[in-house]
């Protein structure tokens, strides 16, 4: 009967055996001033206005602190009851594998949903450096293109680089389907409401859903929840890495986290230095991505995805650019590929996996680099070639480029063959030799 009432334990531990009660003193846009918490309150706590309002703690004084809302604080009286929550990690279990989430671990499905038996924090540090292990086994992906030439391996961590509209959403769907792994943990930060339930059946499909765990978000909902929902699906995966397995972390969006996180740091009094945003952002999403990767002896290992909303393909913008230094790899999608109907629409060009060339034999590597060079000389001569100013015979490499270069870029939109790795690099060997 071990085990039987864990569900039950964990639950009643969440109630509280005292009240820590302050009262509301000001009420200004978007955040509450409250009194009588001030010594016992600390950064990040929960607390519950009344009897139906949420917030946390932004900026602690001697005399009060200040509590940024979950939502519009319309109909808040002054001297309105504040009680003081606690951080509220989160509890995940197994069973919630195939569930839809809310950042707080709540049903986003109308089923019921149990904690684990035990807490995690939100805010948990990387595993040790130094005892952290390397790069596993190459993984199979049921995309071409990246079971030969941008490789992903067991523990790496990629950035998806995109602008709105060109296949990202699709492209993480499949990953959730295809990548091996023994669990995915898929984090929706900030989407819109109507996408929730289409992501979940028509992207990733029961197929998906069975070893899935989706906590989301949506835009609506307060910068708090949103910029949680980030901190709580690392947790989920962490719970399942810590039991030796592999999971799939897919995060949909880091930019929405980011700007979550820039709404929470100024209200809480940090000022905006870094175009726009708050200094505090770049140590927050380098903290969240460094406890991806690789896991210690005797635990199992996250690899993550991390997609980066981009305007214009601007790789410099502040936010792609802080992801990109951490990163073990960068995956930028193209407009103007995109509207030209090649889907993924990658720009294979700039795009790198730093797990080359370990990941790949000295042959299939070969190949790789042979593909790249190709596909540069096509693009450096492309211009000359749409214009007719090209002439033939004028650069063998060219020539070959322009020979190959229907099949290649056709390749590149290929899902993988049944076979996986070894039938996607077949696929390639037999398309550079295109006469």
């Amino acid at each position: 009967m071990a085990g039987v009432f864990d569900a039950l334990v964990s639950e009643i531990s969440t109630v509280p055996r005292t009240a820590r009660l302050g009262r509301v003193v000001e009420v200004a846009r978007g955040t509450v001033v409250v009194r009588g918490l001030e010594n016992v309150a600390t950064l990040g706590d929960r607390v519950t206005i009344g009897t139906r309002l949420g917030g946390e703690v932004v900026s602690l004084r001697p005399d009060n602190i200040t509590v940024l809302t979950d939502s519009l604080a319309d109909g808040l009286a002054m001297g309105a009851v504040v009680q003081l929550r606690g951080q509220m990690d989160l509890a995940p279990d197994n069973s919630w594998i195939g569930r839809v989430i809310d950042p707080f671990g709540a049903p986003l499905d109308g089923r019921p949903l149990y904690r684990g038996p035990t807490t995690r924090p939100l805010l948990a540090a990387a595993p040790q450096a130094a005892k952290r292990r390397r790069f596993g086994a190459r993984l199979e992906t049921g995309v071409a293109v990246f079971d030969t030439l941008l490789p992903l391996v067991r523990g790496q961590r990629i950035g998806l680089f995109a602008g709105s509209g060109v296949g990202k959403s699709t492209l993480l769907g499949k990953f959730a389907r295809g990548v091996t792994s023994d669990v995915v943990v898929i984090a929706l930060i900030g989407e819109r409401g109507r996408e929730l339930r289409e992501f979940v059946e028509r992207v990733l499909g029961p197929e998906g859903m069975k070893r899935a765990v989706v906590v989301t978000a949506t835009s609506d909902q307060s910068p708090l929840i949103r910029r949680r929902c980030a901190w709580a699906a690392m947790a989920v995966a962490e719970h399942f890495r810590d039991q030796d397995l592999h999971v799939l972390l897919l995060a949909d969006s880091v930019t929405r986290f980011a700007e979550a996180h820039r709404e929470v740091a100024l209200a809480g009094g940090e000022e905006a230095s870094l175009r726009g945003y708050p200094p505090s952002v770049a140590p927050a999403i380098m903290a969240w991505a460094e406890r991806a990767g690789p896991g210690v002896e005797g635990s199992g290992d996250i690899t993550a995805v991390f997609s980066v909303l981009v305007a214009g393909s601007d790789m410099e913008e502040t936010i792609a650019d802080i992801l990109r230094g951490v990163l073990d790899g960068h995956v930028v999608l193209d407009r103007k590929i995109a509207e030209r109907g090649r889907f993924p629409a990658i720009d294979l060009l700039r795009s790198v996996s730093r797990s080359l060339p370990d990941a790949a034999t000295v042959e299939q590597n070969a190949e790789i680099i042979q593909a790249r060079r190709l596909l540069g000389a096509y693009d450096r001569a492309e211009m000359m070639i749409q214009a007719g100013l090209y002439a033939k015979g004028s650069d063998p490499q060219i020539d070959l480029a322009i020979k190959v270069w229907p099949a290649l870029d056709g390749f590149l939109a290929e899902d993988a063959p049944a076979d996986g790795v070894i039938g996607s690099f077949r696929r390639l060997h037999a398309v550079l030799r295109t006469r």
